[in-house]
């Protein structure tokens, strides 16, 4: 039955393909968004914009909160889950 569904399926092939393509994707987007490192730097982006004039103090607060907030939380759960196949496990 397998190799009958597999013949059955295999236009759908592209589809399945771009699919795992996105996730994938997706998955080191949101791990580069939710890096500690990323978000530490972009906080003193940030504190060099307030020093140089570039940005008031209240944008300054606004900004360094969503940052502080993104540290916190973190990525979703079950993100580095790689569906059972051992990819993407925390590193």
């Amino acid at each position: 039955m397998g190799l009958v569904s597999e013949v059955l399926l295999l236009p759908f092939a592209p589809v399945r393909g771009s699919a795992w393509a996105i996730r994938q994707v997706l998955r080191e987007a949101e791990r580069i968004y939710y890096d500690p490192a990323t978000v530490q730097a972009e906080l003193a982006r940030l504190e060099e914009q307030l020093e140089a004039g570039e940005i008031s103090a209240e944008e300054f607060d606004r900004r360094e909160d969503e940052l502080l907030d993104r540290l916190q939380t973190g990525p979703r759960p079950g993100t580095y889950t790689g569906e059972g196949t051992g990819e993407g496990t925390a590193r």
